[in-house]
């Protein structure tokens, strides 16, 4: 079985019906990622015994006619969510043995769906990258060309779902975490609102820009992913007390009459030809569905990767003293005392590019720099923030490229972090402003590679971003086209 031209809803059919169990289901799904992770290093950890114990209760519910949205269907996260008696890395050494002794929200949530949580995934460490090759397990690579990344940081989030490893994950988006890799393998992510989905037992990297988003095969699917994790938690203090939409609703909606937005800034002289191409052919269908297609201006987006990296990093600096060698994880001590302990610990617990950020991250907070760099940084997040704010005044969505060039070659930017940070340059200001965006597969490179869309909604109006993905993805037929491994 593939699932490519299945949806969760279908899978929910064949098993309500009989003409699937979720034991069958699962033991594909374990099958599939047997045969194929060895070429893509998508999974960090597979709960087999765990996974097919779960699926065997699934039956009986469905059976007793007590399934919920998603009973009997296996799903992966990524692993960065704290899950109960299951290892929870973050692709680090420095918590290669942490054993969370509870489930995140978001993982309970799945739970009481009936989801059989199959396994965790790979990433860049602490979601520390865009490409899916700084991890402590060892790089991810594209299902559509493993000489090449997958995007990152929740690169086995987007390669699973790509390879046909499981039918949709979870991931989380701080710069871009989430489109960047769904676009790069040829998949649907999605990052809601900030305080849409909440952060409790999330491990964390930078506090005011994390968030937990799905990825999945196609929009509709993602859609009953959001809605299965969206809503409000008293034990996130950023979670946002408001109604969660039923997000398959009004899916079919359309966009005739909708306005949509090119902000200027995005299309940009150095955007990759392939790129360029695609996203333009992706505006002239969107035309032809009857939506208004009109010019707009985010004037401050030249400053967002600056700002965002000092505000990540400087973020990523405090939420990181926690791993210090004595309250959880790896623990480096050879008698030097306790300062020594933890230089030790951090030396070795810790991988090249986290170190950097931290350094990074603790410059840009020390005494006589604090003003210059990070209160400044927040200063033209308001600016960036405002820009969003202005421009949903004029338009319903905003549409861009999600990537300036295609899924590149493993290693070509591994000695240059500046060029690896500028690959997140269009993906960074909804993080800054907090509002809603996606990517949706919308062409391939003359190289054969998925290149994807990026909608851009209003804050808490996903509802509305997800009509226009499924109305795009109705019209064309990108999400259908497979990677074979």
């Amino acid at each position: 079985m593939k699932f490519h031209n299945l949806t969760i809803q279908d899978i929910r059919q064949k098993l309500n019906s009989g003409e699937l169990t979720s034991v069958e289901l699962t033991r594909v799904c374990l099958e599939r990622i047997k045969a194929t992770d060895d070429k893509l290093n998508a999974f960090i950890t597979v709960c087999e015994e765990e996974a097919l114990a779960a699926a065997a209760v699934a039956d009986q519910q469905i059976a007793s006619g007590n399934g919920a949205l998603l009973t009997g269907i296996p799903v992966a996260v990524k692993d960065i969510f704290n899950t109960l008696d299951v290892r929870t890395t973050c692709a680090s050494k420095i918590l290669d043995d942490y054993v969370s002794p509870y489930d995140a929200t978001t993982i309970t949530k799945l739970r009481e769906q009936g989801a059989i949580i199959i396994g965790k995934l790979n990433m860049d460490e602490f979601a520390m990258g865009s490409s899916g090759e700084n991890s402590a397990a060892g790089a991810v690579y594209n299902p559509w060309d493993t000489q090449r990344v997958p995007g990152g940081s929740s690169s086995g989030s987007a390669a699973a779902v790509a390879a046909g490893q499981v039918v949709a994950t979870l991931g989380t988006d701080t710069g871009g975490s989430v489109r960047q890799p769904a676009s790069h393998c040829g998949v649907v992510g999605l990052k809601p609102t900030y305080g849409r989905v909440s952060r409790y037992g999330v491990v964390a990297f930078a506090s005011s820009l994390d968030q937990v988003g799905p990825v999945a095969g196609n929009v509709e699917d993602c859609a009953l992913m959001l809605g299965v994790v969206a809503g409000y938690d008293p034990a996130d203090s950023t979670s946002v007390d408001c109604l969660v939409p039923d997000y398959l609703e009004n899916l079919k909606t359309g966009v005739a009459g909708k306005k949509i937005g090119l902000p200027k800034e995005y299309f940009i002289d150095g955007l990759d030809p392939d790129i360029k191409k695609a996203v333009n052919s992706a505006i002239e269908t969107y035309r032809q569905l009857g939506a208004e297609i009109v010019e707009v201006s985010l004037p401050h987006t030249d400053y967002s990767v600056a700002s965002y990296y000092l505000i990540a990093m400087a973020e990523a600096s405090s939420n990181l003293a926690r791993y210090d060698g004595v309250r959880f994880g790896i623990r480096q001590d050879s008698g030097d005392g306790l300062i020594g302990m933890y230089q030790q610990t951090r030396t070795a617990g810790f991988g090249d590019e986290v170190k950097r950020r931290i350094m990074l991250g603790t410059y840009a907070l020390s005494s006589g720099y604090y003003d210059a760099y990070y209160l400044k940084a927040q200063k033209v997040r308001t600016l960036i923030r405002q820009d969003f704010h202005d421009v949903f005044e004029q338009v319903d969505l905003l549409l861009t490229p999600v990537a300036p060039t295609p899924a590149f070659k493993i290693g070509a930017m591994t000695n240059d972090p500046l060029q690896m940070y500028l690959s997140d340059i269009f993906t960074i200001p909804t993080n800054l402003a907090g509002t809603c965006a996606m990517s949706l597969p919308c062409g391939f490179s003359e190289d054969g590679l998925p290149i994807g869309l990026q909608l851009i909604g209003k804050p808490f109006a996903e509802a509305e971003m997800l009509q226009a993905a499924y109305a795009f993805e109705q019209a064309t037929d990108w999400s259908d086209r497979v990677p074979e491994l």
